[in-house]
C-alpha cells in the first residue's frame, strides 16, 4: 500500500537499527510521549532492533489512561440523569471509576452509545430532539479541534439538545510535569506525531531551549519511528539539542492552523486532573462562556465524591515511565483484557495492553 510499504522496509529498518548502534556513545533513556508510538514500538520488534544502551520508556500519552476517575465519575454521574444519552468513543467504556464504569451503567439501564466521532452523536442529537445528548470529550489536541467543529456544527443546526463534557488535555504541560518531578532522567524524547501535526514542532521548543532534552517528532511507522530514535541519538552525540521532524509528511512547524483556530474558537484552556500525574495548571480545555449552551458540566452538575484509583492499580507509574507494566503485580495474572483493572489495560493506547499483546517479540519483526 503506497505510503504505507514503504515505511515498513525490513531491510531499511535493519540499516537504520544498525546506524543507531553505530552512534550511541552512552547509555540512553527515552520517552515515547505516544501511546501510538508504545503500541507501534512493541507491534514491530522496534526495542529488539535498538543497542542494549538505548531504553525506550513510555509516557502519558494515551487520552483515554490519563482521564482521571474524578473525571470518570462525573461522566457516569450524567449518564445516570433520566432522558440522557451519553456518547462515547469505544475505550471509555470499560475504564474503572470509583464505583463502576459506563459498561456497568448501561448494563443496569444507562443509554451509553459508542459513537465513532462527534458528528454521530450529533446526528443523534438531530434524530432525537426529545433527548439530551452528550458526548464525552476524551483526547489531546488531535481530537479536540473535531469536538469543537461539532460544537460549531450544532450551534449552526440550532440543536439545543447536544452538550460536550470536555476533559480534554494539552501535552506539553504533560511533559514539563514529567521532566519537573525528576522521578526519571530522559535522555530525549520521541514527540507524538499527530498531535504535533496540530500544534506544529514550534510548540516544542521549550524541551531544548529550557529543559535542554532533545526531542524528534516522529510517525507510527517502523522508519518513522527508527528516524526518529536516530535523530535523538545524533542530539545527544552532538551535545546540542533541538527539535527535529522525523514526520515531514505530516508535521509542519507551525502545525494545522485551521484546526487550532477551531479549537481556540470554542475552547479555552483551563487546570485539569491527570490520572497518576495530579492537577496540572492550564493542561486542560473547557468551552468558553459564548458557548456555555454547549457545556455538560453547566448545563448538567453532578455532585462527585472523592474519587479512590482500583485498589492494587499501578498505572499511574506507568503513565510517568518509572515502572514497567509487566513489573505491575497485576499484570496478566489479575489484570488483563478480560478483566482489565486500570485503564493502561483497556485502551488501545495503553502500555500495559501493548506489552501483553506483543510482548518482547511483536508480530512483524
Amino acid at each position: 500500500m503506497k505510503f504505507i510499504d514503504e515505511f515498513r522496509n525490513r531491510d531499511l529498518a535493519l540499516s537504520l537499527a544498525k546506524q543507531i548502534g553505530r552512534n550511541v556513545r552512552q547509555p540512553l533513556r527515552l520517552m515515547e510521549f505516544c501511546g501510538g508510538h508504545t503500541h507501534a514500538i512493541m507491534r514491530f520488534g522496534i526495542r529488539k532492533l535498538l543497542p542494549p544502551a538505548v531504553e525506550m520508556l513510555s509516557g502519558p500519552g494515551c487520552p483515554v489512561c490519563v482521564t482521571s476517575s474524578g473525571d470518570l465519575d462525573r461522566a457516569i454521574g450524567l449518564a445516570r440523569i433520566p432522558g440522557v444519552i451519553l456518547t462515547t468513543f469505544g475505550d471509555m467504556l470499560r475504564v474503572r471509576g470509583t464505583d463502576g464504569s459506563l459498561q456497568t451503567e448501561r448494563a443496569q439501564g444507562a443509554d451509553v452509545r459508542i459513537v465513532y466521532s462527534p458528528l454521530d452523536a450529533l446526528n443523534l442529537a438531530e434524530k432525537h430532539p426529545d433527548r439530551s445528548v452528550i458526548f464525552l470529550g476524551v483526547g489531546f489536541e488531535t481530537t479536540a479541534p473535531g469536538v469543537a467543529a461539532s460544537v460549531l456544527e450544532a450551534s449552526i443546526r440550532g440543536l439545543k439538545n447536544y452538550s460536550v463534557l470536555s476533559i480534554h488535555k494539552l501535552t506539553p504541560p504533560a511533559t514539563r510535569a514529567i521532566l519537573d518531578a525528576g522521578e526519571v532522567r530522559l535522555s530525549g524524547i520521541l514527540g507524538p506525531g499527530h498531535v504535533t501535526t496540530v500544534i506544529g514542532t514550534d510548540a516544542w521548543q521549550f524541551l531544548p531551549s529550557q529543559y535542554g532534552v532533545p526531542i524528534a517528532v516522529a510517525g507510527f511507522e517502523p522508519l518513522d519511528i527508527l528516524k526518529g530514535i536516530g535523530m535523538l541519538v545524533d542530539q545527544v552525540r552532538s551535545g546540542r539539542t533541538r527539535v527535529d521532524n522525523a514526520y515531514p509528511r505530516s508535521v509542519l512547524p507551525q502545525g494545522n492552523a485551521t484546526a487550532l483556530a477551531i479549537m481556540n474558537r470554542v475552547f479555552e484552556v483551563c487546570d485539569a486532573e491527570w490520572r497518576g500525574i495530579g492537577n496540572l495548571p492550564e493542561s486542560g480545555l473547557r468551552l468558553r462562556e459564548e458557548y456555555a449552551s454547549f457545556d455538560a458540566a453547566r448545563l448538567f452538575p453532578v455532585s462527585v465524591k472523592p474519587s479512590e484509583e482500583p485498589p492494587g492499580c499501578r498505572c499511574g507509574e506507568v503513565l510517568r515511565g518509572i515502572l514497567d507494566p509487566m513489573k505491575c503485580p497485576l499484570f496478566r495474572k489479575v489484570c488483563n483484557p478480560e478483566n482489565p483493572i486500570g485503564p493502561c489495560m483497556v485502551s488501545t493506547e495503553g502500555a500495559c495492553s501493548a506489552h501483553l499483546q506483543y510482548g518482547d517479540n511483536g508480530l512483524e519483526n
